[in-house]
């Protein structure tokens, strides 16, 4: 499609003012809010009605989870760093994949747009799976354990897995893909684009969504960063813990921060999501 400075404008304004909200209701930081606006200017920008739909669903409803029984959550997302208001590398890490989609989608018109989207909802279906996972699963009674060795671990430790968290990601991915099939619907009641044939969007949102979320916690449990701060006998993924003294790297690569495993948890998401779609159009 070709870039419109007008719909470029759209999506800035409606990414600030969402921005804006989270802000002003503690989900994202100053620099938070600058990321939220250049994913979601580019995504509506560039992609679209659809597009948006997706964006906006991703960031509301990570804003409502963030903030729902955001007491009980609060000493496990700030040893995990997890929750709470995301900063502007936590977000681009969740819609990083999913912008560089928009903007592949203008710059490459003659790419397959079935397939770029495909890839899109996937990436966005596996993050929002991971999110809600998150939020919910740190108010889980049961007691989570390692998706790698089904150990007992504690409350917001990455590659922990409760039954809450996996319903819940299963859920945020299927809501992806129900956003993506209502801003498909929208754009067809103005351009007579929709067909029954874009029903397959919720069904691969819930597969690649699903499946992507789990990576993220195979990536989490193996090879994330770990440290340990040993005068408060805590383990955290933070370098240097709450209580200001430098940690000890106990496990994992160091490069390999919670940030990073969610964006290449979002890429798998995209590629299953693409793959998806190729099967389907056989």
């Amino acid at each position: 499609m070709p870039i419109s400075i007008g719909q470029l404008a759209a999506g800035f304004a409606l990414s600030a003012l969402i921005g804006l909200i989270a802000y002003r209701f503690h989900a994202l930081s100053l620099d938070g809010v600058a990321g939220a606006v250049l994913v979601g200017t580019l995504t509506f920008g560039l992609g679209g009605f659809s597009w948006a739909a997706v964006i906006v669903a991703f960031f509301a409803s990570s804003s409502l989870l963030t903030r729902y029984g955001a007491d009980q959550k609060r000493g496990a997302a700030a040893e995990f760093a997890k929750g709470g208001r995301r900063d502007f590398f936590q977000v681009m890490a969740n819609g990083g994949a999913a912008a560089a989609l928009a903007v592949a989608s203008a710059l490459f018109p003659a790419l397959n747009s079935g397939l770029i989207f495909a890839a899109f909802i996937g990436a966005m279906a596996t993050v929002t799976a991971d999110t809600w996972a998150t939020e919910l699963g740190l108010l889980s009674q049961e007691t989570p354990r390692l998706i790698t060795t089904w150990k007992s671990v504690r409350k917001g430790e990455s590659g922990a897995v409760t039954v809450l968290g996996l319903t819940a990601a299963a859920t945020g991915a299927l809501f992806i893909g129900s956003a993506a099939l209502f801003g498909k619907f929208l754009e067809g009641l103005f351009t007579d684009v929709f067909a029954n044939s874009l029903l397959w969007l919720p069904s691969t949102a819930l597969i690649a969504g699903w499946l992507g979320s789990l990576g993220d916690s195979v990536l989490g449990a193996t090879v994330q960063a770990m440290y340990y701060c040993a005068p408060d006998d805590q383990h955290t993924e933070r370098p240097v813990h709450l209580c200001g003294r430098a940690a000890i790297h106990t496990r994992g690569l160091r490069w390999m921060t919670n940030d990073m495993v969610n964006f290449l948890s979002s890429v798998a998401g995209a590629v299953l999501g693409g793959s998806i779609y190729l099967l389907l159009s056989r």
